[in-house]
């Protein structure tokens, strides 16, 4: 179908989506609209995040809950309070025609009493995260024995968070005849098991493969080992300072390790995690929509419901262990016919996994370098050109011109140009004209020659002070100002560790290192050897007593 008026919609409808640019049906729209509005029909639908399925649902129920009956008529289930919030603002926006419809966003973190009086004054349409309905069902301060329709929208997302008792307890206090619509990206056994136990026959429509994968979104990978990528981020950010970008990590700890560093640079960075409070999480999302952050780092689970249409970059600081998640990862750009690229930071032993996921999802992934030192300087000096030759000059600027002129006059204008460019590019000149490509390999050496080229370092902070051996090389690496290639063999005790540099970076690690701390505490790096091999904690020469 080539427009929304082919769909069956209202003409007021139509008029109003029409005035939000929207003007040809997704695939999950073309097929689950003219099925919602005219089959009093249960239905399944397969799609992924991206593909327009608020609308496929949305529209419909603006057009099918009648005004004039002032009570729930639907029930929207979504498994974050970002998400949530996002359906109801579409709705809302796609509703501005039909004066009195009323919309209510029903999650936690927010004063249930305010929920309270909005539900006695009487809704038509509830948008909800399962816990927080599930508290107003207990408290009977909702009531949905006599609704007519229930969306379970990323019901897959809703049951991976753990929502299964609540979209049970739930679904028993509605009715039989009411009309169920589950949107999901994937069908697992859970999934299908609320299709059987809830739905009557339930309608299927999918999405094809070549349908789910977004044209607009650029799929590339970087082979590069795990203690490389945050300074391959880096990079990408310095050599194109537009990009707009979300960050996905594996773990919670991951995601503000990642932003902690990033903020450390001067970077305008933040993280979205589980640790994080409601209000705290309002406010980085506050930050991230205004564009007050450039870059967004963040679990999956976190980051489920980000609406941020021009999202320009998805980094993965890994391959999803469920290759699902990745569409769920990228989708978040490429939105509202904008392009946008998705990188994954690869792994060389994990290549075999970005070719199920081409296979899985019929995409295809290009190799991509990352920006060389030379790159990065070359690009800004580049952009800072181009942006002196756009300055507009204004005439009230005349006036100062003689005594401009006057004060520069003994300097050429090869000396002009050197001093502008000095006092914009130092900061990426210091950083950048020493630092190694990231995209060399370390050829394979002898074990004595490569032994040649490192320096062994003492520091005291050991297995007390830090988890993993990966955050002791990100403090070094951080501290010291160097680049984790530049790092070799950490050994790590309780109170202390060692650790091999390259003898041409050993002096700044130690300089770099004199007053710095961590905690509170003063952090001492020096030359330092492993104690002689074979000798065993606690036997000296010439003891003779028993064990104790």
């Amino acid at each position: 179908m080539e427009n929304f008026t082919a769909l069956g919609l209202s003409e007021a409808l139509v008029e109003t989506i029409s005035g939000l640019g929207f003007e040809t049906p997704t695939p999950i729209q073309s097929q689950a609209i003219p099925k919602l509005l005219v089959e009093e029909t249960d239905l399944v639908g397969l799609a992924q995040t991206g593909t327009g399925k608020t609308a496929a649902f949305g529209l419909p129920l603006i057009d099918l809950v009648d005004i004039k009956l002032n009570k729930v008529q639907a029930l929207i289930l979504a498994p974050t309070r970002e998400l949530c919030l996002q359906i109801s603002k579409e709705l809302g926006a796609f509703s501005t025609h039909k004066r009195g419809l009323k919309i209510l966003s029903v999650y936690g973190g927010s004063d249930i009493n305010t929920q309270i009086r909005a539900l006695r004054k009487g809704v038509h349409i509830v948008v909800a995260t399962p816990g927080r309905l599930r508290d107003h069902i207990r408290r009977k301060t909702i009531d949905l024995s006599d609704i007519d329709f229930v969306v379970l929208d990323e019901a897959d997302e809703m049951l991976n968070m753990g929502f299964k008792e609540e979209i049970d307890d739930i679904l028993i206090n509605t009715p039989d005849e009411k009309l169920t619509w589950l949107f999901s990206a994937t069908m697992p056994r859970e999934v299908r098991r609320i299709a059987n136990d809830y739905m009557i026959e339930p309608a299927e429509i999918s999405v094809s493969g070549k349908e789910i994968s977004n044209a607009d979104i650029d799929h590339q990978y970087i082979k590069i080992y795990p203690k490389a990528r945050l300074d391959a981020l880096k990079r990408y950010l310095d050599y194109d300072p537009d990009i707009f970008g979300l960050v996905f990590c594996r773990t919670r700890r991951d995601s503000k390790e990642v932003a902690d560093a990033l903020v450390a640079d001067g970077y305008n960075a933040d993280a979205l995690h589980g640790d994080l409070s409601q209000a705290q999480r309002d406010r980085v999302m506050s930050r991230f929509r205004s564009r007050q952050l450039q870059v967004l780092v963040a679990t999956d689970v976190a980051a489920r419901g980000i609406d941020v249409s021009d999202i320009t970059h998805v980094f993965h600081f890994n391959i999803p262990d469920d290759l699902d998640f990745y569409t769920h990862r990228s989708g978040r750009t490429g939105r509202a016919g904008n392009k946008g690229i998705s990188k994954v930071f690869a792994h060389p032993n994990d290549l075999h996994l970005l070719k199920r996921l081409e296979k899985k999802i019929k995409i295809q992934f290009t190799e991509v370098k990352i920006p060389t030192g030379i790159d990065i300087c070359e690009k800004q000096v580049f952009n800072y050109i181009q942006d002196l030759k756009k300055v507009e000059v204004k005439e009230d600027l005349s006036s100062f011109l003689p005594t401009l002129i006057e004060e520069l006059g003994e300097l050429s204008k090869e000396e002009l140009i050197e001093r502008m460019a000095a006092m914009s590019f130092n900061r990426f000149l210091d950083r950048y004209k020493t630092a190694p490509d990231l995209n060399q390999s370390r050829k394979k050496k002898k074990r004595r020659d490569f032994d040649a080229e490192m320096h062994k370092l003492f520091i005291n902070v050991g297995q007390m002070d830090v988890d993993n051996k990966g955050q002791l090389l990100a403090f070094i690496c951080n501290t010291a100002g160097i680049g984790g290639e530049s790092v070799g063999k950490i050994d790590m005790n309780r109170t202390h560790s060692y650790f091999d540099v390259e003898k041409k970076v050993a002096k700044q690690v130690k300089d770099q290192f004199r007053n710095a701390s961590r905690s509170g505490r003063s952090i001492r790096v020096n030359d330092g050897d492993l104690p002689a091999k074979g000798r065993k904690k606690g036997k000296k020469k010439g003891f003779k007593g028993k064990r104790r």
